[in-house]
């Protein structure tokens, strides 16, 4: 029983591995993809738009669609998220998801769903950021505070919060410095053996270990998660916000 106990738990420990270099794969091709458009547009990022599918609006974002839990056409629409504005460049919709995301387009049944990754929101031409004072990225020369190196493009989302391809951070508390007033808008994935991976602007790629239990709160098959939740004090939201924006002077 021992050794089935521990021939389970080392196949285990290897399909997360897999999964997660397959995962870091996809990341750098959709960076690569992301920086290929910038440099065909005079270096202007691709669009990030959020709120709805998009699908009237696919040559003004990197990518259309709205998923949810139970039942949404966009769940399963990879003909339309490749006619966005990377498309052409990523080549292959398997790249816009993590191998170890279980969903399905049903909610508890169905097809695997088409995403999950999202883009850093405070990248690309929309409206503007989401949180008021903090720099809306739209050019490549314009990233340079966070360094290339260290913001972030592209992160797995979970499976049961992520809907459009825009990733929120709040940047409240980051200047001042706040901590109580932290909040998790959208939430990382935690697939990886509780980790997350991201994609930045250098190229290069990182799996993030989350240090927070409420980064990381269950998951219940099928059912949609709480976003938008205060987490004071969460090293998390600090870590994310560290490679998201900052403040416009």
């Amino acid at each position: 029983m021992l050794i089935t106990a521990l021939t389970a738990f080392s196949n285990g420990f290897s399909r997360i591995k897999e999964q997660t270099a397959i995962c870091l794969n996809n990341l750098r091709q959709l960076t690569g993809a992301w920086k290929g458009f910038a440099e065909d547009n005079q270096g202007s990022l691709p669009g990030n738009l959020d709120g709805g599918s998009n699908w009237d609006r696919t040559n003004e974002t990197w990518c259309g669609g709205w998923l949810n839990t139970y039942f949404t056409p966009d769940n399963t629409n990879w003909v339309g998220m490749m006619m966005s504005q990377l498309g052409r460049y990523a080549r292959s919709p398997d790249i816009y998801r993590c191998p170890a995301d279980t969903s399905l387009s049903r909610g508890r049944s169905g097809l695997p769903r088409v995403r999950s990754v999202s883009m850093n929101g405070y990248l690309g031409k929309r409206a503007g950021s989401y949180t008021s004072g903090y720099r809306q990225f739209t050019l490549l020369s314009e990233i340079v505070n966070p360094r290339p190196s260290e913001a972030f493009v592209f992160i797995d989302e979970r499976e049961d919060g992520i809907n459009d391809a825009w990733f929120a951070v709040d940047m409240a508390g980051w200047e001042p410095t706040e901590p109580s007033t932290y909040l998790l808008v959208d939430y990382p994935a935690d697939w990886h053996n509780r980790a997350g991976n991201l994609s930045f602007a250098d190229g290069h790629v990182e799996t993030w270990r989350w240090q927070d239990r409420r980064t990381m709160p269950r998951h219940y098959f099928g059912q949609a998660l709480a976003i938008n939740q205060p987490s004071p004090g969460n090293p998390d939201v600090a870590r994310i916000q560290a490679a998201t924006s900052r403040p416009v002077r």
